[in-house]
């Protein structure tokens, strides 16, 4: 007899004259709030202006959704949303795509060093990198409540069954919880980047921290993509999600080559 995980769980956490709390935007919140503070930490500790923390906050959340949702229309259902421009804008009936929220990031980070702190990218980046790592497992934990972003059929005991999948074909047999395996490789390198902050003082290599953040969740990314059931794009050989992280992680195994040559010539 096939053992497996029946999930029906609701996304929703209570509904209430019509207005909805659903589990995926409360993680979001949640996250950003508690990376929030960890970033005060941060600026606490190396004697950066409270004040910029509102704006880094904003430009961050303007950032991510937009970027998400970006991701999600261009490299995901382009063919569709080409043909219904109207509908690009209403992202709250779902579709944000990480890779586009990591470009949303990037540019948020870069017009908050520009325009508010005066100070380099990765002196940003570097304390953002452990926190956005966080929002990431969370978010996860959100798509796993929504029983999205299910993983490809599965006979082991800790497959789930999504009855409430938006698509009968995904509901119909047990499958890899992707979800989870997303979640807790985000939380591992949430812990190795916040460790090597406090601990190993790797912030005083501009752009390690950084280069680890892209090389972690892009390389974990990467592997999980070949459990994951087809989420649409361009990919062939590879999978959209694949193509796109494999230039992440070489982009972020440049930034720690570079951030480790700045150390030895300092």
């Amino acid at each position: 007899m096939l053992a497996y995980i029946t999930w029906d769980a609701s996304p929703e956490i209570f509904n209430i004259g019509g207005f909805a709390l659903r589990w995926y935007g409360l993680m979001f919140a949640a996250g950003f709030m508690i990376g929030f503070q960890l970033v005060r930490k941060m600026f606490i500790r190396e004697g950066a202006p409270e004040e910029w923390l509102d704006y880094l906050f904003y430009f961050l959340i303007g950032g991510t959704v937009l970027g998400a949702r970006f991701g999600h229309v261009v490299f995901y259902q382009w063919d569709y949303y080409s043909q219904h421009l109207s509908e690009i804008p209403k992202i709250w009936e779902g579709g944000l795509a990480s890779h586009g929220g990591v470009v949303g990031v990037v540019t948020a980070i870069a017009l908050f060093s520009y325009f508010v702190s005066k100070k380099s990218f990765f002196w940003t980046s570097d304390k953002v990198a452990a926190p956005i790592a966080l929002v990431g497992a969370m978010i996860r934990f959100g798509n796993l409540m929504n029983s999205e972003i299910v993983g490809l059929p599965s006979d082991k005991p800790w497959a789930f069954k999504f009855v409430n999948a938006a698509r009968e074909s995904l509901a119909d047999v047990p499958r890899h919880p992707v979800q989870i395996y997303e979640s807790l490789s985000y939380l591992f390198t949430f812990g190795i980047l916040f460790w090597l902050y406090w601990k190993k003082d790797a912030g005083e290599k501009p752009g390690f921290l950084t280069g680890l953040w892209f090389v972690l969740i892009f390389g974990f990314r990467f592997i999980w993509e070949y459990f994951k059931s087809d989420q649409g794009g361009f990919g062939t050989t590879l999978t959209t999600g694949q193509w796109l992280s494999v230039p992440c992680v070489l982009a972020g195994a440049v930034m720690i080559a570079m951030s480790n040559r700045k150390r030895k010539l300092a």
